[in-house]
This record gives structure tokens, C-alpha cells and sequence, in this order.
């Protein structure tokens, strides 16, 4: 790779959209390793010239790459997402980490709002039956579930979890939330677990942060415990889920649905959810509207060049 003259080299371990990272390249020599192979390969050119890394919340900065990285000083993430990060080392050399903080709520919990009634009312299923041309030979033979009544239990009530709860409230469900701790003045009910959580809902949403302490925090027994009629929406990250044990649920009717927006090992998704109708998949597009995406790349081209 060559070196721009008179231009610090950034390297880009996730894409930002076209205009941010023309804005960037202006100041920068733009370095981009979006799989092992690239990053590995820049390791051998001169690896102390990286002082800032763009990245994202899913591809983080892997800890072997951090280390080989002497003179990194800001991680600037295109998400809120860092449990793809070594907090701890970043911690030790002082390594700033930047994430765009409250910016994506509002499409997160819009997307959440949006899967659940997209699986609740067929809406995917229904279209699948217009396309192809099956309404012609009658009506759609399926019903649709109401979801004003519904027990809608909340496992993370931070900032996404909330704004999901408030876009709820008008459709006359009943709230509950799943935290570490209980919030003070929160007029939900709170259940000290997941699975007294789940016993009590109809609806599961997972809105908890990803990392090792919540690793499949939803298991096999959270699963049992919402049941057979149990829907499960998952806009937080794959692994908070079993997946294994939720794909198994699903295919022998011991749950009733899910819409789910992440995944175990994307972009891998298991094939035996493609052939279901009662779920909803989505390729983690939680932030994905222009308004905020641009709104993210905004705040992390303004962390880069306020290092």
C-alpha cells in the first residue's frame, strides 16, 4: 500500500457512506481492511502509522489487530456497539472509543415496532402469497394476531429499550422489563430474570447490550418459559440469543415466532429459518434509515478530526 505524501494514514475497518469517506479522504490516506486477509497484509507495512481506526459495532477492532497497532489512540465506531472491542486493552494504553451514542435509538426501536407487526399481522407471508399470484385461487387462508393487549415483556430498558416501550404504549399492551438492576420511577414491572420475564409475556423484546455477560442470556429455558404461543423480537445482538436452541423452538412449534434483525455469525443465518413462515429475518438494517446513517457518519467523521 503506498502512502499519500503529507497525509496521515486512517484505517477503515468498516465502510461509512460515499460522501463521508470522500470528505475523509481529502485529509486522509484512507486504509481499507474489511476482512482478515486486509488486515493482516497491513500489519506488515508499517502498522505504527494507524493512529485512528473507523470501524463498526458488529467487526469492532480484534484484539490481535489492537496490539499490533503501537500508536493507536481513537477507535471511532459507526454504531454504539463495543463488544467487538477489547475495552480493557483499549483501557490500559488509553485508546479512546467513540460510538455514536443516542443517534440510532430512534431507527433501532422503529425497526423493532416494525418486525413485530410485520410477523404479527403475516405481513411478509401475505406478500409472499400476492407475488405469487396465489390470491387469484382465494383469499389468504391465515389470520393475523392483534397486538393491543398483548403482555410485551423488555429484556435491556436503556435508551433503545425505552424508546421501543413508549412506541408500544399507544397500541394498549401491557409492559414489563429485564435489567440488572431495577430503574428508579419506571411505571413497568420488573422481574429480577429472564425467564420470570418470559413466563409473564407474550412478546419478548431483546434490546440488551451484546458482550460476554449476556451471552445468551435468552436460552433454552427463557424460550420454555414463553411458551408456545411466545414471539420473540431480537434487534440487539445475535448472541444474546441461543440461537441453536431458538432455531430448534421454532421449527417444532415449542415457540410461536420471531423476528429477528441479528444473528450468531453474521452474515451467516441458519438455512432452516428460510423455509418458516412464522418468523421475520432482517439483515441488521436497525440503523439503517439515510437520515441516520448519515447522522452516525457525521458524528464519527467529527470524532476523527477532533481527535
Amino acid at each position: 500500500m503506498s502512502i499519500i505524501q503529507g497525509k496521515p494514514a486512517l484505517l477503515m475497518l468498516a465502510p461509512l457512506l460515499a460522501e463521508h469517506e470522500a470528505y475523509l479522504a481529502e485529509r486522509f490516506e484512507l486504509v481499507r481492511a474489511y476482512d482478515a486477509d486486509a488486515r493482516q497484509a497491513l500489519l506488515a507495512e508499517r502498522s505504527e502509522r494507524f493512529e485512528v481506526v473507523v470501524t463498526n459495532g458488529v467487526q469492532g477492532v480484534p484484539p490481535a489487530l489492537m496490539a499490533a497497532l503501537p500508536k493507536l489512540s481513537l477507535i471511532a465506531v459507526n454504531g454504539v456497539g463495543v463488544d467487538a472491542i477489547d475495552l480493557e486493552q483499549a483501557g490500559a494504553r488509553g485508546i479512546r472509543v467513540s460510538t455514536t451514542d443516542d443517534i440510532l435509538t430512534d431507527a433501532v426501536a422503529d425497526q423493532a415496532v416494525a418486525l413485530l407487526l410485520a410477523l404479527l399481522r403475516q405481513v411478509c407471508v401475505a406478500d409472499r402469497f400476492v407475488r405469487a399470484g396465489r390470491w387469484r385461487q382465494g383469499g389468504f387462508p391465515l389470520l393475523g394476531t392483534s397486538l393491543r393487549g398483548q403482555r410485551v415483556g423488555i429484556i435491556g430498558l436503556g435508551r433503545i429499550g425505552q424508546a421501543i416501550a413508549e412506541r408500544l404504549r399507544p397500541f394498549g399492551v401491557e409492559l414489563a422489563y429485564h435489567n440488572r438492576r431495577a430503574l428508579a420511577d419506571c411505571a413497568y414491572a420488573y422481574h429480577p430474570d429472564p425467564c420470570s420475564l418470559a413466563a409473564a409475556s407474550d412478546i419478548l423484546v431483546v434490546a440488551a447490550a451484546g458482550g460476554t455477560g449476556s451471552r445468551h442470556l435468552v436460552d433454552g429455558q427463557v424460550l420454555e418459559a414463553l411458551g408456545a404461543e411466545g414471539v420473540l423480537v431480537n434487534v440487539a445482538r445475535g448472541s444474546v440469543v441461543d440461537e441453536s436452541e431458538l432455531v430448534a423452538r421454532l421449527s417444532d412449534g415449542r415457540l410461536g415466532g420471531a423476528a429477528l434483525d441479528v444473528f450468531a455469525e453474521e452474515p451467516q443465518v441458519p438455512e432452516a429459518l428460510f423455509a418458516l413462515d412464522n418468523v421475520v429475518l432482517q439483515p441488521h438494517l436497525g440503523s439503517a434509515t439515510l437520515q441516520t446513517r448519515r447522522a452516525m457518519a457525521d458524528h464519527v467523521v467529527r470524532a476523527v478530526l477532533t481527535r
